[in-house]
């Protein structure tokens, strides 16, 4: 570990959770393509883990209504563990770069089309019946790429949730695609006691990003938060077909 590699995970940590904190979501997404370009997408994916379920946790606890949300989106959950394990097997034999690309895209586009046309809210019989497809969706798409908000986050914004209910649903998806994660990169031999270390140590810039973008965030109303949300969809995806372009 160089200072050079050390400083890059310590920035993608601190970026990430700042993002975590102001808009609960994104800490893989944010993190992963800074890692990515520092250290390899297949070494980053392991290092997100911990840092993302310590900051998944620090939302939770502030948003609320736990039991309720996972009441209510239980199958959505559930099928999230099988798109996981499923996706973490196509994970070896894709170019993984490419398929972070393709996902880019879609976060470009949908963020881009919600942000400007708003479509009407899903009815509550719709969105039960595509929960699991939403689940088992982002199960998949999280085992090939690391990231986690898609499709589950179009789907929720889709019911126009209260913010605090928005953020429990989304941060109980990531923390069950998080543990499962864990359990399939070590099977595949890429969650190392080498990556635990490390990534014990980046809580402290994870404990102090998420702390700033928390502060951030409670300044905002409900429509400027759906606008930074999307934003930061165009972001990622941006980020993401950059990657693309920088390896070739």
């Amino acid at each position: 570990m160089t200072p050079e590699t050390i400083a890059v995970i310590a920035c993608a940590y601190f970026v990430a959770a700042f993002v975590k904190g102001a808009t609960g979501l994104g800490f893989s997404t944010s993190a992963l393509p800074i890692l990515a370009l520092g250290v390899g997408l297949k070494t980053g994916m392991p290092l997100v883990i911990i840092p993302s379920l310590v900051s998944n946790s620090i939302i939770m606890a502030q948003a609320g209504h736990f039991r309720e949300t996972l009441n209510r989106f239980w199958p959505m959950f559930l099928a999230t563990i099988p798109g996981i394990l499923i996706g973490l097997a196509v994970l070896e034999m894709v170019d993984s770069i490419l398929a972070g690309a393709v996902l880019g895209l879609v976060l470009m586009n949908y963020g881009a089309i919600t942000l400007f046309r708003h479509g009407k809210p899903l009815s509550d019989k719709v969105a039960r019946g595509l929960a699991p497809i939403s689940g088992f969706a982002t199960g998949l798409i999280n085992g090939i790429t690391g990231s986690q908000v898609m499709p589950v986050l179009p789907f929720l914004l889709s019911m126009r949730l209260e913010p605090k209910k928005f953020l429990q649903a989304i941060n109980i998806s990531f923390s069950l695609s998080s543990i499962v994660m864990a359990l399939g990169l070590a099977r595949l031999g890429l969650m190392t006691i080498e990556t635990l270390w490390i990534s014990l140590a980046g809580l402290v810039p994870v404990y102090l990003g998420t702390k700033l973008g928390t502060r951030v965030r409670d300044r905002m109303d409900a429509e400027t938060f759906r606008k930074v949300v999307l934003i930061m969809l165009i972001i990622f995806g941006v980020i993401l077909v950059g990657k693309l372009f920088a390896t070739s």
